[in-house]
């Protein structure tokens, strides 16, 4: 579902890929490149992070790297209509949520200025909260800017605007809006 190569990927060879696996749940793993630069060594799978699914649709998968350095996952709501079990602004799950980790070693690590970071309440992955299935994002190279595409219920899709410099923490409103 994504792809996104590592900031420093000219000397580290990795790049990280979003997947849905057998069992119906998101993985996000990292690769190296092979001796041959045009090829991926299959082998070097590692296993970053796996999200349990509960539905088999809304599991976003578009990863990129933003012009911090760190690895931003958009992750749906986990499914269904209407997102019946309020995942998506539940704190307690990373479904509905964009994410954003270190992966420069792994295990990965959380950011000190996720804005949640340290706050039991709060998961330390989310960068901001209240996504349906925000399946594209992209950041502005001049800019920072962060412009996400999300999917809507019946009537409205919607695009989310994150200006560059953020320090994150937006509630984008879903389910509580459309």
């Amino acid at each position: 579902l994504g792809l996104a190569f590592h900031p420093n990927y000219t000397s580290n060879g990795f790049f990280f890929v979003n997947y849905t696996n057998t069992a119906g749940n998101t993985v996000i793993a990292r690769y190296s490149v092979s001796a041959d630069a045009n090829v991926a060594s299959a082998s070097s799978a590692s296993i970053v992070m796996t999200i349990n699914q509960p539905y088999s649709n809304h599991n976003g998968g578009h990863i990129a790297f933003g012009p911090d350095g760190f690895l931003y996952i958009g992750m749906g709501d986990g499914g269904s209509g209407g997102d019946p079990e309020a995942r998506s602004q539940n704190p307690q799950t990373l479904l509905g949520k964009m994410l954003r980790i270190n992966v420069d070693a792994l295990p990965y690590t959380i950011p000190e200025s996720n804005p949640y970071f340290g706050q039991a309440d709060t998961l330390p992955e989310i960068w901001a909260l209240g996504v349906r299935n925000p399946w594209k994002f992209s950041f502005d190279a001049a800019t920072g800017d962060m412009w996400m595409a999300d999917v809507g219920q019946n009537a409205w899709e919607e695009i989310n605007f994150e200006p560059g410099g953020s320090t994150g923490g937006y509630n984008w409103g879903w389910r509580c809006y459309e």
